[in-house]
C-alpha cells in the first residue's frame, strides 16, 4: 500500500544565525527574537492540526529561551541537536567543533532528561569529522545533506573529493541520513540578507513557493511507492502572517493527498525496519 510520508521541520535559530555571522547589533538581534512570536504560533497551527514535528534548537537559543523550548516538548515534538552556536561546523576547528556539540548535546539533556535522537548541522555544511560526532554522542540520524530528495540513506564517512580527481567514496556507516534541500527550506525563498558581500533577495511570493512545494510532494507520490519529503522552516521566517497561511495552506494540501506527518525521529525508526525487512 503506497505510504507518502511529510516532516514538518523547524530550525528555531532566533537570533544565533545572525550572531554566527557577526551580526549582533539591535536590529538583527530582534529580527531574530521573533522567531520565538513565530514559534508560538507556529505551535498553534501543529496543535490545531494534531501534527507533531521537529524542531532543531542551538544550544544557546534553549539557555536563552528555556520556556519555549519545554513548550515544544510539552507539545509532544522531537527536538534535535543544531550545534551549541550557529556557526557551521566546516568553519570550525576540530577541538572546537567537538566541545560544541558535546554542549549542545548537554543542553538538551538537561531540557529534556536525554540526549537527541537526531542532527541537523548549521547552515547545512558539515565538516569531516561531523559524522564521526555523531555516532559518537549516539545520534541516530542526520538531516544535513542532499543525495536524495524522498528516500533516506545510509550516509558515508571518510570520502576523498578534490576538483582534479575523481570522488573515492568513503565508509557506508550506520547513520541514517533523512535529506533535505534548499529548495524546500524557507529561507532562501523569503529572507532578505545583506551584507558587504552578497546579497540574498528572498521576499517572494508565498502562494508561488508553495506551488514548487506541493508538485515536489505530488511528484514523490507519483514516482514512489513509499517516500518522504522534509520541509525545513525557521519560526522568524514562516512565523510572519502571510507565510502562516502558507503553511496552513501546505499542511491541509497535503493532507488530502494522502499525506502522513511524521518526525525526522520515526523516520529514521521506519526506515531502518524497511531495511531489515528488505522493503528499502
Amino acid at each position: 500500500m503506497p505510504r507518502h510520508i511529510a516532516c514538518l521541520s523547524f530550525d528555531f535559530d532566533t537570533w544565533s544565525g545572525f550572531a554566527a555571522r557577526g551580526l549582533t547589533t539591535p536590529t538583527p538581534v530582534s529580527r531574530g527574537e521573533f522567531g520565538v512570536v513565530g514559534a508560538g504560533r507556529v505551535m498553534d497551527l501543529l496543535a490545531s492540526r494534531g501534527i507533531k514535528a521537529s524542531w532543531y534548537v542551538p544550544g544557546i537559543v534553549i539557555k536563552t529561551y528555556p520556556e519555549a523550548c519545554e513548550r515544544i516538548l510539552k507539545g509532544g515534538h522531537e527536538i534535535g541537536h543544531h550545534g551549541w552556536s550557529h556557526v557551521p561546523p566546516a568553519a570550525l576547528e576540530a577541538s572546537r567543533e567537538a566541545d560544541e556539540f558535546a554542549r549542545a548535546v548537554e543542553a538538551i539533556r538537561q531540557l529534556q532528561g536525554h540526549g537527541p535522537a537526531g542532527y541537523r548541522s548549521p547552515s547545512w555544511d558539515l565538516s569531516d569529522r561531523t559524522i564521526d560526532l555523531i555516532r559518537e554522542h549516539g545520534c541516530r540520524y542526520d538531516s544535513s545533506m542532499m543525495g536524495h530528495d524522498c528516500q533516506p540513506y545510509f550516509a558515508r564517512r571518510g570520502d576523498v573529493c578534490a576538483a582534479d580527481a575523481p570522488l573515492q567514496f568513503g565508509e557506508v556507516t550506520d547513520l541514517v541520513e533523512i535529506p533535505i534541500s534548499w529548495s524546500l527550506d524557507d529561507h532562501p525563498h523569503f529572507e532578505f540578507m545583506r551584507s558587504k558581500t552578497e546579497l540574498m533577495p528572498g521576499l517572494a511570493n508565498a502562494d508561488a513557493v508553495l506551488g514548487n512545494w506541493l508538485a515536489d510532494f505530488e511528484y514523490m507520490t507519483r514516482t514512489n511507492e513509499w517516500g518522504m519529503l522534509v520541509f525545513t522552516f525557521h519560526p522568524y521566517v514562516v512565523g510572519r502572517g502571510h507565510r502562516m497561511m502558507m503553511l496552513e495552506k501546505l499542511i491541509d494540501a497535503v493532507t488530502r493527498m494522502g499525506a502522513e506527518f511524521m518526525t525526522l525521529d520515526e523516520v529514521h525508526r521506519e526506515y531502518r525496519a524497511r531495511v531489515a525487512a528488505g522493503l528499502a
